[in-house]
């Protein structure tokens, strides 16, 4: 059961909140309909349901409010627009990449393409989708968790009336299995055919709450419309002869238009009414009008038989009233208290009057398999192996080149690194596969639709810290490899052989490679687009190097002798002497300038990272 109690947003520069004391249930086993005119409030009371936006109330989820529910993706379901995936990610991928976040098997996302329809558009991007298309595979991404509540914006929204109609059957369908479903719209007709239950909101408040038939009997009536050149006239004749008639007709006038909408005839009537005073008529069709929501601006005019009132009220009195109120009687429904003292407690209501607690906008919780996520997101796109191809070939190909001549270091001809190059190609590409990593989650937000942002979790910073320095170690091999093997097949084997200190240039290849990796990334988790990571990675050698290499130089150098032995005074647990050996390979490093360089750069930005995505209370 769904319960959203004092709902109310934020106020903006002293306008109105667009959402004020808003309260209503929506029962498991029925579709509910959230309706209001566009600009009444409806997407910014589902955003408050979901602690999108900063406001006050409060809405239980089976008597649990969202930030208390351990695992939200089998709890809720949302639409609130379209799948923000990558457009070149197919639709197989997206799903799979999601199903990390909700911690379900990857076969999930087989189950669901069947489900919705889309077993045959699996390896279709998402960026050549139809929008009935994107609105399956929205659904789908809704249903991976298998939750018991399902909300949605809009959801037929331009959809053709055949995607709309198999849209809400499978809406039925999940409140069928005992689900709850609540779906907000501006169409009262969609409502009435769709929904058990309609909340109907006007100005960010509570108009009517009424299960489906009270909807269809007191909103919507059916009605004749008619138009014609001299519709005044018409509707002067057709109200005159329902009086002498002594029958109850409504006739409506639409405002600087020749259509007028009669309630209580038939297009019989009408059309016999214009034919004997010789009207023309352009339009008779028989139609369902909406009445509108009570106290709504700008009714129309209703001609009847009585003369003339303000709008059209059906005679039963009962358009407009809460049918189905929360709480007590009244339309100052009490507020209920904010938190439940278990988990599947009910909340208990409180003095009227009381202020409803404040809703904050928590930050989005990160993937349950951070590690797997980042992986499927990592390859699911084809930009990862086009950077990778096109740095193996361009370093094979420039390590030829450098070969011809004798001037080159076998090292700067393995690695591809001719001096006129600030970084070789290995490492600006690993630089850019870092920044695309956070970029992309910028750019096509898909672990946190509707916020705008990325879950600021310590698992998901390692998690693509991790894969990010595994891809660029793998890419630093493949590039040593292919290029050794292409020099032994271009210029023979002689050229080819093993320094003593190999060991030491393998660390210092796979440690340049990796931190720019590193430096690509955090720079665009700190500045939250790609090409700041790219910028990030170019400045070290750059920008940070000369001004390591202009730093004051003693005149004196002290050694680090001993080092290893201090180290292993302070520690507690006792390491192997070979450990010393590393520990002083590493350290030296780390003194070369480029090292110093991106020791230093990898430290700034840590600590931007850790200050500008982690202050407040640190999330895993």
């Amino acid at each position: 059961m769904l319960q959203a109690i004092g709902l109310t947003s934020t106020r903006s520069r002293g306008q109105p909140p667009a959402v004020d004391d808003l309260t209503f249930d929506a029962e498991p086993g029925c579709v509910t309909a959230l309706l209001g005119a566009a600009g009444s409030g409806k997407t910014t009371a589902l955003r408050l349901m979901l602690e999108l936006e900063p406001g006050r109330g409060i809405t239980y989820f089976r008597g649990r409010p969202l930030h208390r529910v351990p695992r939200p993706a089998g709890e809720v379901g949302v639409v609130l627009g379209d799948v923000p995936g990558h457009p070149a990610r197919t639709v197989r991928g997206q799903l799979r990449m999601l199903c990390a976040v909700a911690g379900v098997p990857a076969s999930r996302a087989d189950e669901l393409l069947d489900l919705v329809g889309l077993a045959g558009l699996g390896d279709q991007r998402i960026g050549r989708l139809s929008r009935g298309m994107d609105r399956r595979l929205a659904l789908a991404c809704a249903l991976l968790g298998d939750p018991h509540t399902l909300i949605l914006d809009d959801p037929a929204e331009d959809l053709s009336p055949r995607e709309a109609a198999w849209l809400h059957g499978m809406l039925r369908s999940h409140a069928e299995g005992g689900g709850t479903v609540l779906f907000a719209t501006s169409d009262p007709k969609e409502a009435a055919r769709s929904a058990g239950h309609v909340v109907t909101i006007d100005g960010g408040r509570l108009v009517a709450d009424q299960d489906g038939a009270a909807f269809s009997r007191t909103r919507l009536r059916p009605r004749v419309a008619v138009r014609s050149p001299y519709a005044a006239r018409l509707a002067a004749i057709i109200s005159r002869e329902a009086r002498v008639a002594q029958r109850s007709v409504e006739v409506v006038a639409e405002a600087a238009s020749n259509r007028l909408a009669v309630y209580g005839s038939s297009c019989a009537e009408v059309g016999d009414a214009a034919f004997r005073h010789g009207l023309p008529v352009h339009q008779l069709a028989d139609e369902l009008g909406d009445m509108g929501p009570v106290g709504a601006a700008g009714a129309p005019a209703v001609h009847g038989a009585e003369g003339t009132v303000d709008a059209a009220v059906p005679a039963s009195g009962t358009h407009g009233t809460v049918a189905r109120p929360v709480g007590t009687a009244g339309s100052d429904t009490p507020l209920r208290k904010a938190a439940a003292d278990s988990p599947g407690a009910a909340p208990r209501p409180v003095a009227r009057g009381a202020v409803p607690p404040p809703i904050r906008r928590r930050p989005a919780r990160g993937p349950l398999w951070p590690v797997r996520y980042e992986l499927r997101r990592l390859f699911g796109v084809r930009s990862t192996t086009v950077i990778m191809a096109v740095v193996l070939i361009a370093s094979v190909s420039l390590s030829v080149l450098l070969a011809r001549g004798s001037d080159a270091p076998l090292v700067h001809v393995i690695a591809a690194w001719p001096s006129l190059l600030p970084l070789p190609p290995t490492a600006l590409g690993a630089g850019l596969l870092g920044a695309l990593s956070f970029g992309d989650e910028f750019r096509y937000p898909a672990l946190a639709a509707g916020r705008g942002t990325v879950p600021r979790r310590l698992g998901l910073l390692l998690a693509k810290l991790v894969v990010s320095g595994g891809v660029s170690l793998l890419l630093a091999l493949l590039v040593a490899l292919a290029s050794a093997e292409t020099l032994r097949i271009v210029y023979g084997g002689d050229l080819l052989h093993v320094p003593s200190n190999a060991v030491s240039l393998a660390v210092s290849w796979s440690g340049l490679t990796v931190g720019c990796a590193w430096a690509g990334l955090l720079a665009a988790g700190v500045f939250r687009v790609t090409a700041a990571g790219i910028a990030a990675v170019l400045a070290v050698p750059v920008v940070v190097v000369p001004l390591v290499e202009r730093m004051p130089k003693a005149s004196t150098t002290r050694s680090m002798t001993g080092l290893p032995g201090r180290l292993r005074e302070l520690a507690w647990l006792q390491w192997p002497g070979e450990a010393d050996r590393w520990l002083l390979a590493a350290v030296r490093i780390v003194a070369q300038p480029v090292g110093a360089a991106l020791t230093l750069s990898l430290s700034a930005l840590v600590c931007a990272f850790l200050f500008t995505s982690l202050r407040g209370r640190v999330r895993w």
